[in-house]
């Protein structure tokens, strides 16, 4: 299983460097006085720098990312239909026992942000009810500040000993991790400014086959 998902991390590092260029070329494609700068990016990164700001004069909120944590295990588990029990949290760490496994509910917690998918189904949860767009920049800035949670946290956790990222693996695993936050921040950026979902999935789509030419050229015409 090791050499298998070692062997699969290798093959995704064009992904990853794809994902990297299609964020590159979506931030190109961004009009600094319209979008860079305009009012929602300013609020979803004003709630981002709130989030860091509180962390560096108040505690750690270590308890409710373990929560979060262990809680992301049981949503993608019950996703795949496997039971879960034991759902243990506590400021040490935390637990959940489930009865099948996969790497993507292994590591969802590093790649899904939990809080952040919570405001999304908020906002649109009371859409038929009241009219949310008149808080759409507070929605921003809840947005920023979860993902900024996510984030940091992610970043944190990942610089220590974790079982999830042994199980498959830390070239698999950290390849997984970083290719879907980065296609995570384009889908941000297709959010609060004008590059549209058609321009992300193109860009990446040619990104890809641009890396496969030049392997394919390199390997059969050198």
């Amino acid at each position: 299983m090791r050499a298998l998902t070692f062997l699969i991390g290798l093959l995704l590092l064009p992904a990853c460097w794809a994902a990297s260029l299609t964020l590159y070329h979506l931030l190109n494609n961004l009009n600094p006085g319209e979008s860079l700068f305009s009012t929602e990016a300013l609020w979803l990164s004003g709630g981002a720098l709130v989030f860091l700001l509180l962390c560096s004069i108040l505690p750690a909120p270590t308890r409710t990312y373990v929560f979060g944590h262990e809680l992301t295990h049981a949503i993608w588990a019950k996703a795949f239909r496997a039971k879960v029990s034991n759902f243990k949290v506590s400021k040490k760490g935390g637990s959940v026992t489930v009865s099948r496994n996969n790497f993507l509910i292994t590591l969802a917690p590093y790649f899904f942000p939990i809080y952040t998918m919570i405001v999304i189904i908020m906002y649109f949860g009371l859409y038929p009810f009241i009219d949310v767009t008149h808080y759409a920049h507070w929605w921003l800035g809840l947005l920023g500040f979860t993902w900024s949670f996510h984030i940091t946290f992610t970043i944190v956790v990942l610089a220590q000993h974790q079982p999830d990222v042994q199980v498959y693996g830390k070239l698999f695993s950290y390849v997984i991790i970083y290719l879907f936050n980065v296609l995570g921040l384009c889908l941000w950026i297709v959010i609060i400014s004008e590059p549209t979902l058609e321009l992300f999935v193109e860009s990446f789509r040619l990104e890809l086959i641009n890396l496969w030419e030049v392997a394919r050229i390199n390997l059969f015409h050198d």
